[in-house]
């Protein structure tokens, strides 16, 4: 049934969200001495990396100005200089971060390869994700690689094109319901959701869609379940 299956990458098969909620809490500590009292600091960050996707995208540079932006209006411009070079700090921090893979994501990748073409679709900044990719020890497992502004249904349409492959022969796996399923059944593929124990707030998505969603507790479950799916 199936010919190609695709990867997201963050929290999929690499950790990432851990390293950001790490920086989101330094960025609270900061900023905390300078800020009026009753003010929720992490909704308020929240608010402005939600203002600004449209224009910064996703990734590690757009959190970061996200930051300095919600630091500066947060302590009504009151914040110290010091304390912006330490977010723009945080931000490389984060930037120059080794790849931590998931567990048996190697295993996963060369079982699933057998048997089918193996590509990856993420989206964010083009330069990190490239880094990430290329100094994952994994690149020589894809036969593509798609790093993408944002993922909905037009922009899985044209990797689908792209890839000259029909929507009931593609299956994305990963984290997002919001990014990795939802888009490609609303295609007419099929998804496979692989929880991570934590998630963006940007990326959680209404529980009243009307489609079931299959779901796998761990990443190593995918060959187990292609087999008897597949078969």
């Amino acid at each position: 049934m199936y010919e190609v299956i695709a990867f997201d990458a963050d929290d999929t098969l690499w950790h990432s969200e851990d390293g950001f909620r790490r920086t989101e809490e330094t960025f609270v500590q900061l900023i905390e001495p300078h800020a009026a009292e009753g003010i929720d600091l992490m909704a308020a960050l929240t608010a402005f990396e939600r203002k600004n996707l449209g224009v910064y995208g996703y990734g590690v540079k757009a959190f970061t100005l996200s930051m300095v932006e919600a630091a500066i209006s947060i302590t009504r411009e009151r914040v110290p200089p010091s304390v912006i070079a330490q977010i723009v700090e945080l931000g490389r921090s984060l930037l120059l971060e080794p790849v931590r893979l998931l567990d048996d994501v190697p295993e996963v990748l060369e079982a699933v390869g057998r048997n089918y073409r193996v590509v990856l679709i993420t989206k964010g900044d083009l330069i990190h994700q490239t880094r990430k990719v290329t100094t994952s020890g994994i690149e020589h497992h894809f036969e593509h690689v798609e790093i993408v502004l944002e993922k909905d249904v037009e922009t899985y349409a044209r990797v689908l094109r792209d890839l000259r492959v029909a929507p009931d022969r593609f299956c994305m796996v990963g984290n997002s319901v919001k990014s990795d399923i939802l888009p490609v059944l609303a295609l007419g593929g099929s998804a496979v959701h692989v929880p991570y124990h934590l998630l963006w707030e940007l990326e959680q998505v209404d529980h009243s869609h009307d489609h079931d969603v299959i779901e796998l507790p761990h990443l190593r479950d995918l060959p187990g379940w292609l087999a008897v799916t597949d078969g």
